[in-house]
């Protein structure tokens, strides 16, 4: 259960990804955060709540998919049907296309940027920083590409396994990037304070500040120990064999050793250590650092030219 919630809700951290290419990323990085905030509260917990209301638990259709493509077993697909609309099914079947797209979309574009910096920073083969006129990794791109052709697995008999495995490593990975996002703000802002730097300085700032971040590092960690106890001791046992359970721990856990297996390999490869607060560069790759008190008197005597409907607006928005 933890595994497939994380792997719904991945992919929100591609904001920062995305703010590294933006012509100003102090205007349009903490607009795209908070929106992002407001658009799963609206998507995610809403729609789902007002679909639990509307569909029963034991409803026949859930279960019903012809076959992995099949979206007539949707629940949003069967919560129209059953308030008695008869175009609107077709429409939110185009609704899931179009998701779909966009998720691919989505994934190519973060893939492809951390393996152009990754193979910049000499940790991937050099051919995949190569970069064209416009700005796009079109190595790291097609890569990423090609990963997409393990969909043709769905028509293969042994499409579930592959699924299974699949969402096993994608899905708790998304734990320990949350975990180390957390941690890496801890830090940065630990190194801030260090050298005495106003949080005005900051594009963005969390709102929630370093508690919140603590918070979502310890949940993240409680997360994996939880996952790690139902995988040795499942709360519904359907385990015969010594040979299922070995499979059904690491179906539940994949992602633990190969996160671990990786980290732990680039440390041995690379010797390198823990960077301390004192050491951390906060300047390096910093936009327009040098006009920055420019800059900041500029946005401020725009934002006092605001109206007051829009600076509400823009402070939850």
């Amino acid at each position: 259960m933890f595994v497939t919630a994380a792997f719904a809700f991945a992919g929100t951290e591609l904001v920062g990804l995305a703010a590294a290419e933006t012509a100003n990323p102090r205007k349009s990085l903490p607009k795209a955060i908070k929106q992002v905030f407001w658009r799963i509260s609206l998507f995610y917990v809403v729609a789902l709540t007002l679909v639990g209301l509307l569909v029963p638990y034991n409803e026949p259709r859930l279960m019903g998919a012809s076959n992995i493509a099949d979206a007539s077993a949707s629940p949003f697909v069967i919560a129209i049907e059953s308030a008695g609309a008869t175009v609107l099914p077709s429409v939110m079947n185009g609704v899931i296309l179009v998701s779909v797209v966009s998720v691919g979309n989505s994934a190519v574009f973060g893939s492809s940027r951390t393996l152009a910096a990754l193979a910049d920073q000499g940790q991937a083969p050099k051919i995949l920083s190569y970069v064209d006129r416009s700005g796009r990794p079109l190595v790291a791109i097609l890569v990423s590409s090609a990963v997409g052709f393990l969909a043709y697995l769905s028509d293969t008999e042994i499409q579930g396994h592959v699924f299974d495995w699949l969402l096993a490593i994608s899905g708790l990975s998304t734990i320990f990037t949350w975990a180390s996002i957390c941690l890496s703000h801890i830090r940065l802002r630990k190194a801030w304070e260090y050298h005495h730097r106003s949080l005005r300085d900051m594009a963005f700032r969390a709102q929630a500040g370093v508690v919140g971040s603590w918070i979502g590092f310890g949940l993240n960690v409680f997360i994996l120990i939880m996952q790690i106890w139902v995988a040795i001791d499942p709360i519904v046992s359907t385990v015969d064999t010594p040979k299922e359970a070995a499979r059904n721990f690491f179906v539940q856990c994949a992602a633990i050793p190969v996160v671990l297996v990786f980290y732990l390999g680039h440390k041995l490869w690379c010797k390198t250590v823990p960077v301390r607060v004192e050491d951390m560069d906060i300047d390096t790759g910093r936009r327009d650092f040098g006009r920055l008190g420019i800059i900041k008197a500029q946005e401020e005597e725009e934002r006092q030219a605001w109206p007051k409907w829009k600076r509400v607006y823009r402070y939850i928005c």
